[in-house]
């Protein structure tokens, strides 16, 4: 059996922070959290109130949590950010920024002081968080141009249409291509084809307003997500986008200029899904083929 000394020499020995938090919010013990590259020192907190040192905003959270971990009975895990503006008097040990945790709760059977509480133990996960951050941006992002891929656009484009369903904001889409992509391909090779597809992303970049949303929609096909614009208003911004790449890239191929056609479309209050304003754009666009290219046509 162990005695008193060794079962409190083994608490204070787990690497991460267990605490006893009352359903009022009050630290009523801190054990473990040994390891200073991932935890402050919180045995100040003890006696005190989670408002005391929380901002208002993380205290409700904190508390709503713990609440709900007292109605449940069950194990509750979450997890949950803190940084420098979430917590008043930090000790000057321990990490400097944001940081994440999951948080393991589980009511106590028992009460403390004469509260209902919990045990809270704290994991630091920032380095998986920040893996899943990563993960995420990679899967949501052209390797080639660095811009937004199909998959982020499908996301984005469904989350204007609700706004614009329920509000009213304009959006207009653009979809482009490059005139003669194969033709370029073939005579210059793919190292080139390439070269032109990151290029016309840089254009996109400088060109564009930061509201603007620029997405690699598969080959040499692009759409541009212009919000609270509407087509009139668009049309300005496409036209000038498609003169700057024409501009911007003379020279890149010898002898071989390089133009865009676009098609442009916006949504409409009988859209029932996002591929109908895409098809209309991806209409206009052939549209604008059919009359000579380097241009762009409005559906």
């Amino acid at each position: 059996m162990l005695d008193l000394v060794q079962i409190q020499s083994i608490l204070k020995a787990l690497p991460d922070p267990v605490f006893v938090l009352t359903r009022s919010g009050r630290y009523a013990a801190i054990f473990g959290g040994i390891d200073t590259r991932y935890y402050h020192d919180g045995s100040h907190l003890v006696g005190q109130s989670m408002s005391d040192v929380l901002s208002d905003e993380k205290t409700a959270w904190f508390l709503q949590m713990i609440a709900q971990a007292l109605t449940q009975r069950a194990l509750l895990v979450v997890e949950y950010a803190l940084s420098a503006r979430d917590v008043k008097g930090l000790s000057s040990e321990g990490p400097v920024t944001e940081i994440w945790f999951e948080g393991r709760v589980q009511a106590l059977d028992f009460q403390v002081d004469g509260e209902d509480a919990v045990i809270w133990v704290a994991s630091n996960i920032s380095q998986r968080h920040d893996l899943e951050v990563q993960l995420r941006q990679q899967s949501q992002t052209d390797p080639l141009t660095g811009l937004a891929n199909r998959r982020h656009m499908t996301a984005v484009l469904q989350d204007y249409l609700e706004v614009f369903l329920r509000y009213g904001s304009p959006l207009s889409v653009l979809i482009f291509d490059v005139d003669h992509f194969k033709t370029i391909n073939d005579s210059f090779g793919h190292d080139a084809g390439d070269k032109v597809l990151v290029e016309i992303a840089a254009v996109c970049r400088r060109e564009l307003r930061n509201t603007d949303v620029s997405l690699r929609f598969g080959g040499d096909e692009f759409v541009i997500l212009m919000s609270h614009t509407p087509p009139d208003v668009a049309l300005t911004l496409a036209e000038r986008l498609r003169g700057q790449i024409e501009t911007s890239l003379q020279g890149l191929l010898a002898g071989r200029s390089v133009t865009i056609s676009g098609g442009l479309s916006a949504l409409d209050p009988a859209d029932t899904s996002t591929n109908d304003v895409l098809k209309r754009a991806d209409a206009a666009l052939y549209q604008a083929k059919r009359l000579g290219r380097n241009r762009i046509a409005s559906a």
